[in-house]
């Protein structure tokens, strides 16, 4: 039987006359496509495709099919369309679970979760890098917004920001018109420990190599808590710029060095949802965009 893979698999390499490129497209692997394709062409009885080692293109039977092939996808989006319109069908929720850090601040989380309502039904798990990877990995859930490897790649990544790890404290703090600090100048400070912190273990080593061994005023791993009470200047902490919220000062720790990348990992999508993972692309995209507008107007 001719299932929609096979449709969608098949039109993938005609358009882009490779199999490579069709699995990009696709979001799934090479072997996957020639696979597929090797069945249609058994299940309709004639070779699709004449394969050398420069160009992919389609035979004469190929040829005579690709319009029934397109005819038989056109079909299938109507009857999307149709079921997803229609007022007896069951709307599902959710259609897509978000994973998210916790050390990602609510502004940014409240205006990437607006954006993404518009289109989703979007149910929000909280976990670490590792917990949200293994969740994508075992289809648990279809996007996760985490840390990114400096060099982290490929078309399912779609970074958000790169930003450095700074002293935030009150805006009333005598620090905070200073522009970068040594951390000798901090050992008379009260520091809040933001147990979330993914980099909470490097940061404790770094001022305890400075002798620094400061007082706490809160050990939380409530990260609104704790950069509220950094607001209200109960004591100071290290974290990720975007952090820092309205009420508080910024400066750059001297010879501390560590920044962040965050951005969007997505699940690989099943084979026959390939304009589903390019929408969802495409809005992630557009949330990326409107946050680096919203960065240069504060800037």
């Amino acid at each position: 039987m001719i299932k929609r893979a096979h449709i969608r698999h098949f039109l993938a390499v005609a358009d882009s006359g490779s199999f490579k490129q069709a699995a990009a497209r696709l979001h799934v692997t090479q072997p996957t496509v020639s696979t597929s394709i090797a069945e249609l062409e058994r299940l309709v009885g004639s070779p699709l495709f004449v394969r050398d080692r420069r160009h992919v293109r389609l035979t004469e039977p190929g040829g005579a099919f690709l319009p029934i092939a397109r005819d038989l996808e056109a079909g299938f989006r109507r009857a999307d369309q149709f079921a997803k319109s229609s007022q007896y069908a069951e709307q599902p929720w959710p259609d897509l679970k978000l994973g998210v850090i916790p050390t990602v601040s609510g502004p940014m989380l409240q205006s990437i979760a607006s954006e993404l309502a518009r289109d989703y039904g979007v149910e929000l798990v909280e976990g670490d890098d590792h917990e949200l990877r293994g969740q994508l990995a075992s289809g648990k859930i279809q996007l996760a917004l985490t840390l990114l490897g400096q060099t982290e790649s490929g078309p399912e990544i779609v970074p958000l920001l790169e930003e450095p790890y700074v002293m935030v404290m009150a805006g009333n703090h005598p620090l905070a018109e200073t522009a970068e600090v040594a951390a000798e100048e901090l050992a008379s400070e009260i520091m809040i420990a933001r147990r979330s912190c993914e980099a909470l273990q490097r940061t404790s080593r770094f001022f305890t190599d400075a002798g620094v061994r400061p007082r706490f005023a809160l050990r939380s791993e409530n990260e609104d808590r704790c950069l509220r009470m950094v607001a209200a200047g109960l004591g100071i902490t290290v974290a990720p710029r975007s952090l820092a919220p309205e009420g508080t000062a910024t400066a750059e720790v001297r010879n501390f060095g560590l920044t962040r990348r965050l951005g969007f990992i997505c699940a690989p999508f099943h084979p026959g949802n390939a304009d589903e993972a390019k929408r969802l692309t495409t809005i992630l995209e557009t949330i990326v965009i409107g946050h680096h507008s919203r960065q240069e107007i504060t800037n």
